[in-house]
């Protein structure tokens, strides 16, 4: 007995590679939002964990995050003991500036960057999206390779190499928006 060849097992390795990159840019996207531009944003304490009762939990479950100004960050807990346990978290994860309490709330001010920490910066932001880039060329090759194993199951040659034309261009046109992001960011944070 042959075995009987669906087409819709070489798309389905497109679509899920398709899947991954596209979590791979949104990753990114996520990721840039980190990266100090100069002005602060709620998105700069994701990530930060904080203790609360036995567990470690994002500051964002703990406290309102808001910013008051382009500059300065105010982080208010919903219980007060949890004023030195933020900023505590806060100087840990050397955001570049150091956390004030004022009994009600933590507040960071931000000094402004300096041409030098700009370009640090634009540095990391390029980091990331090469991170991104090489996730991205990963899917890429474990989707070929996937393909190439169903040869076995009698599919034709034309067919493996079509679907790897579809996956080097899904590629290409994945990398070219992880490229235009870093551009904006950089862009972003190069802007006085």
């Amino acid at each position: 007995m042959t075995l009987n060849f669906h087409p819709m097992d070489i798309n389905q390795h497109v679509n899920e590679a398709r899947n991954q990159m596209q979590k791979a840019v949104q990753h990114l996207e996520e990721e840039l939002t980190k990266v100090r531009a100069g002005k602060v944003s709620a998105a700069m304490v994701d990530g930060i964990l904080v203790e609360y009762y036995g567990s470690e939990v994002p500051i964002t479950q703990v406290a309102s995050v808001s910013t008051s100004d382009a500059r300065t960050l105010v982080i208010q807990p919903w219980e007060k003991n949890m004023l030195g346990k933020i900023e505590h978290a806060l100087q840990a994860a050397n955001l570049g500036a150091n956390p004030h309490s004022d009994g009600v709330a933590v507040k960071l001010f931000m000094p402004p960057l300096t041409e030098e920490r700009r370009k640090d910066f634009v540095k990391k932001a390029h980091n990331l999206a090469e991170l991104a880039r090489v996730g991205i060329r990963n899917i890429r090759r474990e989707a070929n390779d996937h393909i190439k194993k169903l040869k076995s199951d009698h599919v034709s040659e034309d067919d493996i190499k079509n679907a790897e034309e579809n996956i080097q261009g899904l590629t290409n046109q994945i990398i070219a928006l992880v490229d235009k992001h870093v551009a904006a960011k950089e862009k972003e944070i190069m802007t006085v």
